[in-house]
């Protein structure tokens, strides 16, 4: 006998089968009903990140300047970076925006200037340094010499 001859044999055995491929007889249905699936599932509240005060804006110490996620933008003079990277103002006047060489690549920084057509980042050299001590006004020459260490 052949091996064509068993195939053939089998075949007519299998045919009363009900769950076979040739033969006729009962078809097994699904019990649920097919649930589709929600993509996503809606995801989370958004974080309200972004620029909060922009250039030439006036802020006060602890004003919020920028949340964001990563450091996109760099604390520049009178201004600090929190934990998350919140980029808040330590001293009052005005925001400035600017970018600065680092290594290869453009930075962006953030900045505070005193007066309002200051320009970052400053040339110290030239205008001297940009001071700011709480209440005191370092810059008034009206109050006499300073005392010296």
């Amino acid at each position: 006998m052949t091996w064509f001859g068993l195939l053939r044999g089998l075949q007519s055995v299998t045919t009363s089968d009900p769950f076979s491929f040739t033969g006729l007889g009962s078809v097994r249905t699904a019990t649920k009903r097919a649930g589709g699936t929600v993509r996503n599932h809606g995801g989370s509240p958004g974080k309200r990140l972004g620029i909060k005060k922009f250039s030439d804006q006036y802020v006060i110490p602890g004003n919020i300047i920028v949340r964001q996620r990563g450091s996109q933008f760099h604390p520049g003079q009178y201004v600090k970076m929190g934990r998350d990277h919140t980029i808040y103002a330590t001293a009052p006047g005005f925001v400035r925006f600017y970018k600065e060489k680092w290594m290869r690549t453009d930075r962006k920084f953030v900045g505070v200037v005193l007066t309002k057509g200051e320009k970052l980042p400053r040339d110290d050299t030239n205008l001297g340094r940009s001071r700011y001590f709480g209440l005191v006004d370092v810059n008034n020459t009206a109050a006499g010499p300073r005392p010296s260490m």
